[in-house]
């Protein structure tokens, strides 16, 4: 499955006068206004999947109501181009109604709203119901960078516990309506590295909490350290025994994330930086996968250029080795389609700084990357059919 993306994170941030504002990727990129002119980039690439997801806080409007303009349009256009969508439900934020991801409220309205969309889209097959469970957490309970802005444990276990508990209503509601749905999970796959040994003890706690979405989500049976972590920010045993009781991992992808900031080094003072690539995607998608045994799809990387076709072709090399030692990859993704803004700043600083890290720019140019892309797709495709694992895609019925 080769696959690229549309950018559409919407998370709201606190500006420095202190008023609240919507950062809508999808906007800051004219989507809006050019989502034709996208969609035949995408063709024009020979990419037949794409990550993309309608804009979750401006179409659910309140319980029981739904807004489906835009959303009919741009679903209905991909179907006539034979473009299949891996449905974004959730990234990174949420209608303004709903609060917060601290709300214990917004696990069943979420289910409720991916219920309604599976009915009205019940051709549709691959889902990632909630975007990169652990960054939404942590950017917004643990730093206090997003939505919630809040900075402590134990707002970031209630965040998460309530963004899998939402993962995992979802994926049963959806599976009402399409039983052959297969969830993408698109998770950012990370690695704590010790400075020194007095950072071991440190590196290895944030070495397991690094899979807490991944466990909830999967029902995975979790270390002692990280039950007794989670009861001591607020998690129930009840709770923890509700995701053991309640997980669809048949129907998953295992989709890792993998960036060159994903690695960071863990400091003698308890702080933790960017490392830069050390270990690298191979090594770490192995550590996710010997841990879930799940099929694995490469679901989001870049690099800004001029350094993007480097990285690409590194990228590429370490999907082919993965796959040619057994572990089952069945996608990759450069993500995304079009330049982003503000990402030097994890969408923080509301400054219109465009990143040169789309397959086209913002004048929808096709970059050096983008030509790259395309090459590999067409040199590929034919070989990597002849490897395929066996899922069953209905694409289209």
């Amino acid at each position: 499955m080769f696959a690229t993306g549309i950018e559409n994170s919407y998370p709201n941030i606190i500006l420095p006068d202190g008023t609240v504002k919507r950062v809508d990727e999808m906007e800051k990129a004219n989507h809006y206004e050019r989502w034709r002119e996208d969609f035949n980039l995408v063709k024009e690439m020979g990419i037949e999947f794409l990550r993309y997801g309608p804009p979750f806080y401006s179409v659910f409007e309140g319980p029981g109501r739904y807004n489906w303009d835009f959303t009919d349009e741009t679903f209905n256009a991909l179907k006539e181009m034979n473009i299949i969508p891996i449905v974004d439900l959730c990234h990174f934020g949420m209608p303004n109604w709903l609060g917060n991801f601290q709300n214990p409220d917004f696990p069943a309205y979420f289910a409720e709203y991916a219920l309604a969309f599976a009915r009205r889209y019940p051709y549709l097959q691959f889902y990632t119901p909630i975007n990169e469970i652990f960054i939404t957490a942590m950017f917004s309970a643990q730093y206090g960078w997003w939505n919630e802005c809040l900075a402590s444990d134990r707002a970031y276990v209630t965040a998460l516990k309530n963004l899998c508990k939402a993962n995992v209503l979802a994926m049963a509601a959806i599976m009402r309506v399409q039983p052959d749905a297969i969830f993408i999970q698109s998770e950012s796959s990370e690695y704590f590295h010790a400075e020194d040994p007095s950072c071991s003890k440190l590196a290895h706690f944030l070495n397991q909490k690094r899979f807490l979405s991944l466990d909830l989500t999967y029902g995975y049976p979790i270390s002692a350290e990280m039950f007794l972590y989670l009861q001591d920010n607020g998690m129930t045993r009840e709770e923890y025994q509700w995701f053991r009781d309640n997980q669809v991992k048949a129907h998953c992808i295992m989709g890792n994330d993998y960036y060159y900031t994903n690695e960071h080094m863990v400091h003698p003072n308890g702080t933790t930086s960017a490392s830069g690539e050390i270990f690298g995607y191979y090594v770490i998608t192995h550590q996710y996968y010997r841990r879930y045994r799940l099929p694995v799809m490469h679901t989001e990387t870049n690099m800004i250029e001029p350094n993007s076709v480097g990285w690409l072709r590194k990228e590429w090399a370490n999907a082919k080795r993965l796959k040619r030692d057994g572990i089952p990859l069945v996608g990759f993704t450069w993500y995304s389609l079009i330049d982003q803004v503000d990402w030097d700043s994890a969408l923080r600083n509301d400054a219109g700084n465009i990143n040169a890290l789309g397959l086209y720019d913002m004048d929808r140019n096709i970059r050096a990357v983008g030509k790259e892309y395309k090459k590999i797709i067409k040199q590929w495709r034919g070989v990597l059919q002849e490897e395929s694992y066996g899922l069953h895609f209905n694409h289209y019925l």
